[in-house]
C-alpha cells in the first residue's frame, strides 16, 4: 500500500505527477465532498503538500490526528500556521534557495520595465504612434538609490543585481548584515524617504502586515518607484491605488496582489504601473527544481531521515 498524501491544490504539474506516481494522493480541491474525503483520511494520512499562496487551514490539519509534515511548495509560508504546527507536533517544509535568482531577476525586470517605460515603448511602436512622432523621454536607473525592504537571500541577490546599474542601495530588515556595507534603516518610512526605489523583498505573514503603509509610500514621493515581488499583503494596496493615481506616488511595478488572481481595476487602468501575475519564480528549471525539494522532503519523512529544508 502506498503511503497517503492530501494534496490541497495543484502545483507544478510534472512534479505533481511523480508524486501521485510515489503516493496515494487526494486531490482536496476536486473532491465534491471535502468532509467527507477528510474524514476518511483521519486514520491514515500523515503528510500534506500545499502551495504557498494557498497554505492549509488549521481546520483541515485539526481533522487529522496523525499529521506529522506539511511540504510547501513555495519559499514563504506565511499561509500555514506554522506555530500551530510546532504546537502540534508537525513539521513544516519550504522549497528556499533554488527560487532566489528567478525572483531577483523579476525584481529587475519590473524595475526597469517600470523606470523605463517598456510595456509603454511596445505598445507604442504597435500601435503605429511612432510614425507621428518619437515616445516620450523616460526616466533611468543610473545613479538611483535603491531601498530595498528585507535583506534576505532574494532582498541580497536583488541588490546584488541593482549595483551593476551604479546604484547606491540601502535597505530595512529586523537584523543589520554585518556582512554588507550597504546603508542600514532602523524604520521602512526613513528608508523610503531616503530611497528613489524601494523594492519589497520580505516575507509576507502577520510580521510584515502592510509594513509598506501610506506613509511609507508617501515618503517615497512623485518621483519615486515601488516594486513588489514579496506578497500583497505587505502593502497597503488601497493607499497604493490612491498614490498612484493621484500621482503622489511615481510609478509601480507589481507581481502580487492582495486577492489574487483579483487585482483591482484602478491598478490595471494605470499607464505608470506594470503588472505581472505572480511570475517572479515561474521559470521552468525554477518549479522543477522545487517540485523536486517537495518529493525530496516527502520521501525523506516516510523513510525516517531529516526533513532536507524543514522550516
Amino acid at each position: 500500500m502506498k503511503p497517503d498524501v492530501l494534496l490541497i491544490g495543484p502545483f507544478f504539474e510534472p512534479k505533481q505527477r511523480e508524486l501521485e506516481n510515489l503516493y496515494t494522493c487526494h486531490r482536496y480541491w476536486q473532491a465534491p465532498d471535502k468532509p467527507a474525503m477528510l474524514a476518511s483520511l483521519v486514520d491514515r494520512c500523515e503528510v500534506i503538500v500545499t502551495s504557498g499562496g494557498r497554505g492549509v487551514e488549521v481546520e483541515i490539519m485539526q481533522v487529522l490526528p496523525r499529521l506529522k509534515l506539511v511540504a510547501c511548495f513555495a519559499v514563504g509560508v506565511d499561509a500555514v500556521d506554522v506555530e500551530w504546527c510546532r504546537a502540534h507536533g508537525v513539521a513544516v517544509s519550504n522549497t528556499p534557495e533554488v527560487l532566489t535568482e528567478d525572483v531577483a531577476d523579476m525584481a529587475l525586470a519590473l524595475l526597469l520595465a517600470t523606470v523605463r517605460r517598456i510595456p509603454f515603448g511596445d505598445r507604442f511602436v504597435r500601435d503605429g504612434r511612432w510614425l507621428q512622432g518619437a515616445m516620450p523621454l523616460t526616466s533611468s536607473l543610473q545613479g538611483k538609490r535603491i531601498g530595498i525592504l528585507g535583506l534576505g537571500r532574494i532582498g541580497g541577490a536583488i541588490a546584488r543585481r541593482c549595483v551593476g546599474f551604479n546604484t547606491e542601495i540601502g535597505y530595512h530588515d529586523p537584523r543589520r548584515n554585518d556582512g554588507v556595507d550597504y546603508a542600514f534603516f532602523d524604520d521602512p518610512v526613513r528608508l523610503a524617504t531616503w530611497a528613489d526605489v524601494l523594492i519589497a523583498a520580505c516575507p509576507g505573514g502577520s510580521a510584515t502586515q502592510g509594513v509598506v503603509s501610506r506613509e511609507v509610500l508617501t515618503a517615497l514621493g512623485s518621483q519615486g518607484v515601488f516594486v513588489n515581488i514579496a506578497r500583497g499583503s505587505v502593502v497597503d494596496q488601497e493607499a497604493l491605488v490612491e498614490l498612484l493615481s493621484s500621482g503622489a506616488l511615481g510609478r509601480a511595478g507589481l507581481d502580487v496582489f492582495n486577492d489574487e488572481p483579483r487585482v483591482p481595476a484602478a491598478l490595471i487602468a494605470l499607464e505608470n504601473v506594470v503588472l505581472q501575475p505572480h511570475q517572479a519564480s515561474a521559470t521552468v528549471p525554477t518549479r522543477t527544481a522545487m517540485g523536486q525539494i517537495v518529493l525530496d522532503n516527502v520521501a525523506a519523512y516516510f523513510a525516517g531521515k531529516p526533513l532536507v529544508t524543514p522550516v
